[in-house]
């Protein structure tokens, strides 16, 4: 594929931070709603932010492939671009709800939409094991003649740890940013309980 190729190396590595961000979220909501622990709640709230950061990056790369590549930017009968389209419009969602909702029960709700999230994130990452459309079959573990050049493993894996390193940073600042806003938030409410007295 020549020079193309190399958008593969940022291309699969975002992805994969993207799903892994999308699991922590994952179980910080399924904690949350056992325990309703405010650590948990902003921990599930970073790790969709920055989750849907990386899964923006996916899908502006993909196009960016697929040009030269399939031809078309963008195909509908692509059930793994469609299903990635979908689940960034799910956590985006799940982000306006956070933000523009002030209702007591909005962590609960937040909670529930990462549950239905997290089922289209297993659906997009088998949909190409299931379905024969646009979207090359996986290049690992992918059965006979998939894989990668061996050489380029080692970039590929490179570029798989980094951005993973990269994603869990992104992910801690912006837990200890929430848990601030958390004591920031307390503090007013216990402001106003004092001063309405």
């Amino acid at each position: 594929m020549g020079n193309i190729q190399r958008i593969f190396y940022y291309h699969v590595p975002s992805a994969f931070a993207a799903f892994a961000c999308f699991f922590v979220n994952l179980a910080a909501s399924l904690i949350y709603l056992k325990t309703r622990s405010p650590r948990m709640d902003a921990l599930a709230l970073a790790s969709a932010q920055v989750g849907v950061v990386f899964c923006t990056i996916v899908l502006i790369t993909g196009p960016l492939w697929a040009r030269p590549v399939w031809g078309i930017w963008w195909t509908w009968e692509d059930v793994r671009l469609t299903s990635t389209l979908l689940l960034w419009l799910i956590y985006v969602s799940y982000l306006l709800l956070r933000r523009f909702s002030h209702a007591g029960s909005m962590p609960v709700l937040a909670a529930v939409l990462a549950i239905f999230g997290s089922v289209d994130t297993g659906f997009v990452y088998m949909s190409i094991r299931w379905f024969r459309t646009q979207h090359p079959q996986p290049v690992l573990a992918g059965g006979p003649g998939s894989g990668l050049d061996p050489a380029m493993l080692h970039a590929f894996f490179i570029n798989l740890i980094a951005f993973s390193a990269f994603g869990a940073l992104l992910v801690w600042v912006r837990y200890l940013l929430e848990r601030q806003q958390q004591r920031v938030e307390e503090l007013h409410a216990l402001a106003a309980v004092g001063g309405a007295r």
